[in-house]
């Protein structure tokens, strides 16, 4: 998910920069919430498989969908840094920053962690959690940079596959930062299951992913349509009906001559 994501990302971002005005910004949007949408998958899938012996685990839906617009407006800060800024290696530095903590800090893993609901409390250890954010800082900033400088397919897999990988990386070293002190009792928690709430949440997000990257995947680049439309300029002309021979006007009649006079005898 998280490399089907990245991808639908990336190329949104390398049309966005072949377009212009409004086209642009939609593609920056489009890009901003398939990143967005990928991450917050992927880090939820991976939460379907944690546990821990001695509680329950429920979810806080508000923080749960907190995470998931966080992500989508701090994702989209660094992605319009790319698609707007005037020097490429600042956007790309500063877009890589603001990917890279997106997915790091509020906008994704920590946030939604903190949707965590169980009985006892969540600690963290600080180099670990220092260390996450390396990578995810590093990792948005290289895909960037692959998205926007290696060229054809072989380069778009490679930056999804660089940035899927390093969102994973980042949220595992996140997770092996955890600390829980369980608090024994039977409490009632608040929230609700992970398979009440984050399951369908995550299959529709997971829908919208795979249909938007075949929306992407199959519609023309800007370049295509421009070859297009030169095309079409270039064509000839239908044969049309020939115009309507205009109508022949009578030939003017020769004047009359006078008749002769008859001469007088």
């Amino acid at each position: 998910m998280a490399c089907v994501g990245s991808a639908l990302g990336l190329r949104c971002t390398v049309r966005a920069l072949a377009a212009e005005g409004r086209s642009r910004r939609n593609w920056l949007v489009t890009a901003s919430v398939a990143i967005a949408s990928g991450i917050w998958t992927m880090h939820f899938v991976a939460m379907l498989g944690f546990g821990v012996s001695g509680s329950a685990i429920r979810y806080d839906v508000p923080l749960t969908l907190l995470s998931l617009v966080v992500a989508m407006a701090v994702v989209g800060a660094g992605v319009f840094t790319v698609g707007y800024g005037r020097s490429r290696w600042r956007s790309l530095l500063l877009g890589g920053l603001g990917t890279g903590l997106g997915v790091g800090v509020g906008a994704m893993h920590y946030l939604g962690m903190a949707a965590l609901r169980l009985n006892g409390t969540v600690r963290y250890e600080t180099p670990m959690v220092v260390l996450s954010l390396v990578i995810a800082v590093v990792a948005a900033t290289a895909a960037l940079w692959a998205a926007l400088t290696v060229r054809g397919t072989a380069g778009a897999a490679i930056a999804s596959l660089v940035m899927g990988v390093a969102v994973s990386s980042m949220h595992y070293t996140g997770m092996a930062a955890v600390r829980i002190e369980l608090a024994p009792g039977r409490v009632v928690l608040d929230g609700v299951t992970a398979m009440e709430f984050v399951f369908p949440l995550t299959v529709v997000l997971g829908s919208f992913l795979f249909l938007a990257s075949a929306f992407v995947a199959l519609s023309p680049t800007a370049k295509e349509s421009a070859e297009a439309a030169e095309a079409a300029a270039a064509a000839p002309l239908h044969p049309t009906d020939a115009p309507a021979s205009a109508p022949t006007s009578a030939p003017a009649s020769a004047p009359t001559s006078a008749p002769a006079s008859t001469p007088v005898a």
